[in-house]
C-alpha cells in the first residue's frame, strides 16, 4: 500500500527557513514524479513545486520561485522541500503527493496519492 509521510513543519519567524521531508513506501518511488501541495487556512490547495522521477526537471509556482527548492533522493525514497525567506503567506498545511508517471503535471488530479501533511506556520 502506498504511503507518504511528511515531517519538518513547525512555527518559524518571517525570513526563516524550514526543510520538509516526505518518506515514501509501498511503491516504486524512483519511477514517479512527485509534488508538494499546500493548503492555506480557508483556501484551496495549490501545487507549490513538482519534480520528475529522475530529477531532471522541476516546477515552482511563481509565489515561491527563488525561495523554495524541491529535491529528491531516490535511494532513500525521500522527497524534500527546502523553504527559505519564509513569509506569513506561506502558512499552510504542506502535503506531498505522487504522480502517475515519470513526468510531473500541473494538474492536481494527476497526483492521486497524498500524505497527511505537515503544518507550516510563519509568524512573529
Amino acid at each position: 500500500q502506498e504511503k507518504l509521510v511528511e515531517s519538518g513543519g513547525g512555527l518559524v519567524q518571517p525570513g526563516g527557513s524550514l526543510k520538509l521531508s516526505c518518506v515514501a513506501s509501498g511503491f516504486n518511488f524512483d519511477i514517479y514524479a512527485m509534488g508538494w501541495f499546500r493548503r492555506p487556512p480557508g483556501k484551496a490547495s495549490e501545487l507549490v513545486a513538482a519534480i520528475n522521477s529522475n530529477a531532471d526537471n522541476s516546477y515552482y509556482t511563481d509565489a515561491v520561485k527563488g525561495r523554495f527548492t524541491i529535491t529528491r533522493d531516490n535511494d532513500l525514497n525521500t522527497l524534500y522541500l527546502e523553504m527559505n525567506d519564509l513569509r506569513p503567506e506561506d502558512t499552510a498545511l504542506y502535503s506531498c503527493a505522487s504522480g502517475q508517471g515519470p513526468l510531473f503535471s500541473l494538474a492536481p488530479h494527476s497526483y492521486p496519492n497524498w500524505g497527511q501533511g505537515t503544518l507550516v506556520n510563519v509568524s512573529s
